[in-house]
């Protein structure tokens, strides 16, 4: 939700406030995002492991421990922005080159190399995440919130990999639109993946959601 709320600050005429707060927040709230989607990602393999009689995992079964990963995770991110806002920060930039007789008014990113870390940073959280949810998605049914942790990330990361290039090769509007397609495109495909099979079971599928249920695919495994 805080991903689609980032959007707004790419609509409208560019201004200093707005050139400062866009990329930022945008950086920001997505690791917040993908921070609590990697926690999540820990949390069952966590439980996993200590559902087994004398593991030693159990202690780590705790709200904490994924507070702790998504205030660490959320931290470096919010100190690449602070740095980046520090050294180089964005501004209100007249390209009068791109189109002659024309003057485009555009965001300057101002230091190219903090942009593409803060961008890279998030790649890095989604790429653990997509790996963790991956190595575990074969967990028995009870767990399966693994795969769909799976295809949300593996929908991130394409539409990120597939933005880039785009973004590249474009100017000014264009590149503007773009973000926001992708933004709105991950999102989307987060909490689609997650939280749609969910509300399918709670809405369309009640009967599935029952211990008995569970109960009875852990003994058909057994």
């Amino acid at each position: 939700m805080l991903g689609f709320l980032s959007v707004f600050f790419f609509f409208g005429h560019p201004v200093d406030i707005t050139c400062l707060l866009r990329q930022t927040s945008f950086g920001v709230f997505f690791s917040i995002g993908v921070s609590s989607v990697l926690a999540k990602t820990i949390t069952v393999c966590i439980a996993f492991k200590a559902s087994k009689p004398g593991s030693i995992w159990v202690k780590w079964v705790s709200f904490r421990l994924s507070i702790s990963v998504v205030l660490v995770c959320s931290s470096v991110q919010v100190l690449i922005c602070v740095i980046w806002l520090s050294v180089s920060p964005p501004y209100v930039e007249f390209d009068h080159r791109s189109y002659p007789g024309k003057i485009i008014i555009q965001c300057n990113e101002g230091s190219v190399i903090a942009f593409y870390s803060m961008l890279g940073y998030m790649g890095f959280l989604a790429a653990v995440s997509f790996v963790l949810a991956f190595m575990v998605r074969t967990l028995p049914d009870c767990f399966n919130e693994a795969k769909y942790i799976t295809f949300s990330m593996l929908l991130f990361c394409s539409v990120w990999i597939a933005t880039i290039p785009a973004y590249l090769s474009t100017k000014g509007k264009y590149m503007v639109i773009v973000e926001i397609f992708a933004i709105l495109t991950s999102c989307s495909g987060i909490l689609g993946c997650i939280f749609f099979p969910k509300v399918y079971i709670l809405l369309l599928k009640p009967s599935l959601n029952s211990k008995n249920i569970i109960m009875e695919r852990k003994k058909l495994r057994v």
